[in-house]
């Protein structure tokens, strides 16, 4: 049976090439930090507070006016003991770990889908793809072997959150039903799931309050 790194390497890695194209290696070069190697800071936002100054047009005057993140109120956090309070901040830490991992899939999978856009046919994509599938392979399986067994889970409902699609379904559109059933078979039989959805308002509420609070630069 594989090591839990192995499953880590394998479940993470299979979504994470779906993020990749010659812009890749132009935004992933020397002195850039990876979002798993940074330290998280709990006393401290780990995404900067948007305040952007900008101006608008009124009956001919230009009238400035700042413009701000969002701002979250939630009921204090209460806990029945110990042991839940400490469920808590293991959650709001992984969090902040792994959501700027899923916005960086999200971000690059969208150039890569403009990217598949610019080539002639199927067979030119098909072909890019393969080679996308190798490196990415190369690059993103020491990164992932960083990340917990559970901040690998976690990321995989995240993605769900940054892209609106299951990681299942972004494989299935990038490299096909085939690969994407024999991932979900091997996810399944270690009780992971690439089929995972997020359920802001069900069971991944509590997940939604410390994403959105993590992203407002509130956390």
């Amino acid at each position: 049976m594989l090591e839990m790194n192995e499953l880590k390497k394998h479940i993470v890695t299979m979504m994470l090439m779906l993020a990749a194209t010659t812009a890749l290696a132009q935004t992933d070069g020397k002195g850039k930090q990876n979002p798993e190697d940074r330290t998280v800071d709990m006393d401290n936002p780990t995404f900067v507070p948007l305040v952007k100054v900008t101006k608008v047009k009124v009956d001919g005057d230009s009238i400035q006016y700042l413009e701000l993140n969002n701002v979250y109120v939630y009921p204090k956090a209460t806990f029945k003991n110990a042991r839940q309070q400490q469920a808590y901040n293991r959650l709001v830490y992984n969090v902040k770990k792994v959501l700027p991992i899923a916005k960086e899939v999200n971000r690059v999978m969208m150039e890569t889908a403009e990217y598949l856009e610019t080539l002639p046919n199927k067979r030119a994509k098909d072909e890019h793809m393969k080679r996308v599938e190798k490196a990415v392979k190369k690059e993103y399986t020491p990164r992932m072997k960083k990340l917990t067994y559970a901040q690998g889970k976690l990321l995989i409902k995240l993605i769900y959150r940054e892209c609106n699609s299951s990681s299942y379904q972004l494989i299935q559109a990038f490299l096909g039903p085939v690969k994407a059933g024999i991932y979900q078979a091997f996810a399944w039989t270690f009780g992971a799931s690439l089929m995972k959805q997020y359920d802001a308002d069900g069971t991944d509420r509590l997940t939604e309050r410390v994403v959105r609070m993590v992203e407002a630069g509130q956390l």
